[in-house]
């Protein structure tokens, strides 16, 4: 079965100062997406679906989604704040998303098949793509115990010179798999290396060559149910404590695989990963992608027209 490339394109970019989806970044004004497609339609993905807002589906649409829709079947799934499991509904100061594990779940009616889901305004590499099909056509068959993937990078190739980061630390257990996927935030260079705040606030020195996702992740549709029973926790837990927490996948995948609900594959990649959290990286983006057109890694325009 083909596996399809889910792409998160809901984010509000409140870091960024804008919707950096939708940005051009490339030299006849590609965004990041338009190399995520491309990429992914030559390593085999025959799906693309793009988790987005309601507010701006018509902007996308004529934007994004009406470049592939003559190339590859795209199907749109929506993010919206009370898309909520049953029993739960949004509150009405809430604005901000649920959250990643929320986005990746409201795609749920549009995938029956083993997916990627990636960031929309990250670069991943065309070897992480190539990767990541193979494995999902491997996909373990229904009955037996989920095997996903997560694509892994060496942190010190994640971080801005702009500001500090969260990455998803990958604990590996030796035979290829990941043990756990710890969150850190306010992971930031240090001299040669780099450093984060944990919990209690004390600076944690980091190696180096700590391998990190990017949220480039391979599933099969029965994530969807675990994805489901994890929201119902945390929309519990904010019964209780109302506030803007996100539900983010690196902490749901974390607490499936101690529940050994599923296993995790890491696939290391030889690409170089870059994306833009900041506003200031934008600049080392566009000049890596202009490098790479200039090399002929991509063509220019990458559709032809843009």
């Amino acid at each position: 079965m083909s596996p399809t490339l889910l792409i998160l394109a809901a984010g509000m970019g409140s870091r960024y100062g804008g919707l950096k989806q939708i940005d051009p970044f490339g030299p006849s004004g590609e965004t990041m997406m338009d190399y995520a497609i491309y990429d992914g339609l030559a390593a085999g993905f025959t799906k693309v679906v793009f988790v987005i807002r309601r507010d701006f589906e018509s902007e996308f649409r004529r934007l994004i989604g009406c470049k592939y829709e003559d190339r590859v079947a795209v199907e749109y799934a929506f993010q919206e704040l009370g898309d909520l499991p049953a029993g739960f509904s949004s509150r009405p100061d809430r604005s901000k998303p649920w959250g990643t594990t929320h986005a990746i779940w409201c795609a749920r009616r549009c995938i029956s098949e083993p997916f990627v889901s990636v960031n929309a305004d990250d670069y991943y590499g065309k070897s992480a793509f190539v990767s990541v099909a193979q494995f999902l056509r491997q996909a373990p068959s229904p009955g037996r115990l989920p095997e996903y993937c997560v694509v892994g990078y060496p942190v010190l190739q994640t971080l801005s010179d702009h500001g500090s980061v969260a990455r998803g630390i990958c604990e590996l257990d030796g035979q290829g798999y990941v043990a756990a996927l710890i969150e850190r935030k306010q992971i930031e260079t240090f001299g040669s290396t780099a450093r984060y705040l944990d919990e209690t606030g004390n600076q944690v020195m980091l190696r180096g060559d700590e391998v990190v996702s990017m949220n480039m992740l391979g599933f099969t549709p029965a994530v969807f149910a675990q994805l489901e029973r994890h929201l119902v926790d945390f929309f519990e837990r904010q019964r209780h404590t109302p506030d803007n927490a996100e539900s983010i996948i690196p902490v749901v995948v974390n607490e499936i695989l101690k529940e050994k609900g599923a296993k995790m594959r890491a696939l290391p990649s030889t690409d170089r990963w870059f994306g833009v959290t900041h506003a200031k990286d934008k600049p080392t983006a566009v000049r890596q992608i202009a490098e790479m057109v200039s090399r002929g890694a991509y063509p220019s325009p990458i559709w032809g027209s843009t």
